[in-house]
């Protein structure tokens, strides 16, 4: 789909740059929108593989780690909430 777009606003491009003469000065602006729009696709079709390989990565490692932990016979209580429950409060009594 970024590929489509990319190459729709570079084909707009090629249109805009070709018929520039024709353009008067108040309009030549959408040059300036497709070349953002071709820089925009560009580094868009690099920027999500990169980030997919990432998360990938990411995933993973979180998945090794698991396994070691899983392996060990150590399980973690923490479940990652900061959330401290009313036994656990220190100088609050739970009787009402």
């Amino acid at each position: 789909m970024t590929l489509a777009i990319t190459v729709g606003w570079l084909i707009a491009l090629i249109v805009l740059v070709s018929v520039r003469s024709l353009l008067s000065a108040d309009v030549r602006w959408w040059i300036w929108t497709c070349a953002c729009g071709v820089l925009m696709g560009l580094f868009g079709l690099w920027y999500v593989p990169f980030l997919k390989r990432r998360r990938a990565r990411m995933a993973a490692e979180r998945a090794a780690a698991a396994d070691r932990q899983f392996s060990s016979g150590y399980v973690s209580r923490d479940n990652g909430s900061n959330t401290v429950s009313s036994t656990e409060t220190p100088g609050k009594s739970t009787r009402s």
